[in-house]
């Protein structure tokens, strides 16, 4: 109803250019919004108060203006001017009566909208290095990114979603060396393992598969491996071993073979995070590999850019970005002295190229530490020509799991962590996908294990999940009693739904639309999550007071029409916050 109201508004203001609005601009959008207070009606609207100023005119009399010109309808019962100026509605029971017949009619399409107009967005989320299987935090980002991204597909964006996978750089050494290292442990060789190696569970198994598959030219005796190699941590530099490890790795084995480590490493540690997040339900248009960047010239294109618009200069060696011409706190090399560019090139040059593929907003899905990553990259792309509100951020705070009122220790110093898997092994995807988005992302969220597994009402997603399954069970019993449900009579009916209880439910139905556009405005799912349990709420409230199969035909028939459309509500909010919506609990 907000659009249909503000539709009626504008076709008012229309009305009054040849008279109090003569020479005065109209606003490209006007602000209609739900009242807190009932007893002032359904919306109000304060363009009139917006409008006084430029129309020099009193606000009220303007208001006045307006709504003598609002035209005729079914749907609004009254209107009062308020206070300054403001303009309050008063909806007509017919209104919310469209509520129930809309969302019976668009079944699993009410709700979306053409308020993104077809704009492009390409969301990049999750992208964790392939070092490692995905723990519980990478999980929250996984959640939210594939939820915002699903609001903005329901909200008339055209989304496409995208991993970035970081398969080049140092990480993929520090990778490469950590599996020989533990291939020449597997083997029998005396390895010290370094500090700054990865020493998860999942290394080993990898050098594991080497050592069966009898790889004989990778092995090579410690002594040699480890001779000359400056101290490790704590008595030495633990970069400075692990690099000159690496080196020696390549000096022993030779870059292809050394590489192919990496590359088996990489392609097996992929493939357990994409299957990871297949089983979470979180799909990918594109994996977009680091390396790429470079094999396709979009480095060398984004540094040329750079380059013509005078953004780059020399120093000690190296090539800087003159990033503080746009508010960064330090300029950024982007050419190392050895001539090797920096992962800030590679972050520009992916930008860069993201707008080239013809994405009008890059939305980026960033852990909580990358608070300078977004001024930096978006002064790269204002520096090539970009519009830097093209980039748009969002940080996702970090997880703490709670198991009886205790929090778990997340990691320990062998490497080993609660991963994700894990987690949706122990409380399932359902559980998992909810209790991620409940809060806003930019909150630390304590994640109660326990509440997740429970089946009660203190449970949210039960709770939610348990409305949806109760309707069927209105159903099921509808049948096993042998009674008629004419839909076409309910909806001739809807006049009959006059208890308290029922306009709650008419009212969420009619809100359900703004509240889609809302969590994708806002990239807010925890919008969405917070009016499900209302509706729920209200739901459980009304099955508890009242029957539904009544003797009265009409009045049956039309509270099913009701409670379909809620369990056809909640299902579609399920679907986008990617939690099942079962038929039986």
């Amino acid at each position: 109803m907000k659009h249909e109201i503000e539709t009626l508004i504008r076709t008012a203001l229309a009305k009054l250019v040849d008279g109090p609005l003569e020479n005065v601009a109209l606003p490209a959008q006007i602000m209609v919004e739900r009242t807190r207070d009932p007893r002032h009606g359904d919306f109000a609207c304060n363009v009139a108060m917006t409008l006084a100023k430029p129309a020099r005119r009193n606000p009220r009399e303007l208001a006045k203006a307006i709504v003598d010109n609002l035209p005729a309808t079914d749907f609004v019962a009254g209107t009062e001017i308020a206070g300054p100026g403001f303009i309050n509605f008063r909806l007509a029971p017919r209104a919310f009566h469209a509520a129930v017949v809309r969302t019976l009619d668009h079944g699993a399409d009410y709700g979306r909208s053409e308020l993104g107009n077809g704009k492009r967005v390409l969301v990049e989320f999750v992208s964790a290095n392939p070092t490692g299987p995905l723990h519980v935090g990478h999980g929250r980002g996984a959640a939210y990114g594939a939820t915002v991204s699903n609001l903005l597909d329901a909200a008339g964006f055209a989304v496409e979603r995208e991993y970035y996978v970081n398969d080049a750089g140092r990480q993929m050494n520090i990778l490469g060396i950590s599996v020989w290292l533990r291939f020449l442990e597997a083997v029998g060789e005396p390895v010290t393992f370094p500090a700054n190696g990865y020493r998860g569970s999942y290394i080993t198994d990898i050098a594991a598969a080497l050592a069966r598959g009898n790889r004989a030219g990778l092995q090579r005796d410690a002594a040699t491996v480890f001779d000359g190699i400056p101290p490790d941590a704590p008595d030495g530099d633990k970069e400075a071993h692990i690099d000159a490890l690496i080196d020696r790795a390549r000096e022993l084995l030779g870059e292809e073979v050394f590489t192919g480590i990496i590359d088996l490493a990489l392609a097996g540690i992929l493939e357990d995070i994409r299957e990871d997040l297949g089983e979470f339900g979180v799909e990918f248009d594109t994996w977009y590999s680091e390396r790429s960047l470079s094999k396709s010239g979009a480095i060398a294109r984004a540094l040329e850019k750079l380059e013509a618009h005078g953004k780059l200069y020399q120093r000690d060696g190296a090539t800087w970005f003159r990033a503080t011409d746009y508010g960064d706190e330090k300029d950024r090399v982007v050419v190392r002295e050895n001539g090797q560019t920096t992962y800030f090139a590679s972050d520009i040059a992916y930008h860069l190229e993201k707008r080239e593929r013809g994405f009008d907003l890059l939305l980026d899905v960033l852990g909580a530490d990358h608070h300078g990553y977004v001024t930096r990259v978006r002064a790269g792309l204002e520096a090539m020509g970009e519009p830097g509100d093209a980039l748009e951020a969002r940080l996702v705070q970090f997880v703490t799991l709670y198991r009886g009122g205790k929090k778990m220790q997340m990691s320990t110093r062998s490497g080993e962590f609660i991963s994700l898997r894990q987690l949706r092994d122990e409380v399932g995807n359902d559980a998992c996908r909810f209790f991620y988005v409940m809060r806003s992302q930019d909150q630390h969220l304590d994640f109660d294990l326990e509440l997740a597994k429970s089946r009660s009402a203190d449970n949210p997603v039960y709770y939610i999940q348990y409305a949806h399954a109760r309707v069927e069970s209105v159903m099921r019993q509808l049948h096993e009693k042998s009674l008629e449900f004419d839909v076409a009579r309910g909806r001739a009916n809807l006049g009959r739904l006059t208890e308290d209880h029922e306009h709650a439910l008419l009212t969420g139905l009619s809100r359900y639309p703004e509240i889609v556009e809302q969590a994708a405005s806002a990239r807010a799912p925890h919008t969405l999550v917070h009016f499900l349990r209302e509706l729920a709420n209200d739901f459980h409230t009304y099955y508890n007071a009242h029957m539904f199969l009544v003797d009265d035909d009409e009045l049956r028939d039309a509270r099913l029409c009701l409670v379909l459309a809620v369990q056809q509500v909640i299902r579609n909010g399920l679907t986008l916050l990617g939690v099942s919506a079962p038929e039986q609990m």
